[in-house]
């Protein structure tokens, strides 16, 4: 199990970005977080199989309908995995 940390900038607030990334993270069987930041973009944290995390990384740099992604960066980052996967 490995975990990586990604910043999602562009259009990605108030466009549905969290709640899509959850419900697939979810779907996925992926733990982590995806949290607003002050400065207009999304931070997600996201742990578990890696064919799994590349499926959401590819989903990140699409978001749902609404958004526009102009840029993903990720890491790989050596975090204890959260339960279940959370908004905030």
């Amino acid at each position: 199990m490995g975990c990586i940390q990604c910043r999602i900038s562009g259009r990605v607030q108030g466009v549905f970005f969290r709640d899509s990334t959850r419900r697939i993270a979810r779907q996925l069987g992926l733990r982590g977080s995806a949290v607003n930041l002050p400065d207009g973009s999304v931070q997600v944290v996201a742990c578990g199989e890696q064919q799994s995390i590349e499926v959401l990384k590819n989903f990140l740099s699409e978001g749902p309908s609404r958004a526009r992604v102009d840029q993903v960066s990720c890491e790989a980052v050596e975090i204890e995995p959260p339960p279940g996967f959370r908004i905030g």
